[in-house]
């Protein structure tokens, strides 16, 4: 399955992501909280890069097309308890 991502900041801690994949496309606004990102070791980071790699772990989990348009990283870490380890991993990786 084809998919590409265009990510770009709108807002501080806010990030549109444009998607598309198998002739469709949508597109969703993720809110990253300075917060969260502390308590979850992942203030080290750039925040774009962390948008990135997130909308990357949610397309493995979920298909595009029910990405919601408004996302909030604590939501996903609540629905996949490894999310921030997994994340953590991959953006050490880079």
């Amino acid at each position: 399955m084809e998919k590409s991502f265009d990510i770009e900041p709108v807002n501080q801690n806010e990030y549109l992501v444009r998607w598309a994949s198998e002739g469709q496309s949508g597109e969703s606004l993720v809110h990253t909280n300075p917060d969260f990102l502390a308590e979850a070791g992942l203030d080290g980071f750039d925040e774009q890069h962390v948008v990135e790699e997130t909308t990357s772990y949610l397309a493995e989990h979920q298909p595009v097309i029910d990405f919601p348009q408004t996302v909030d990283l604590e939501e996903i870490a609540a629905a996949y308890p490894d999310y921030a380890e997994q994340l953590k991993a991959r953006l050490e990786a880079r």
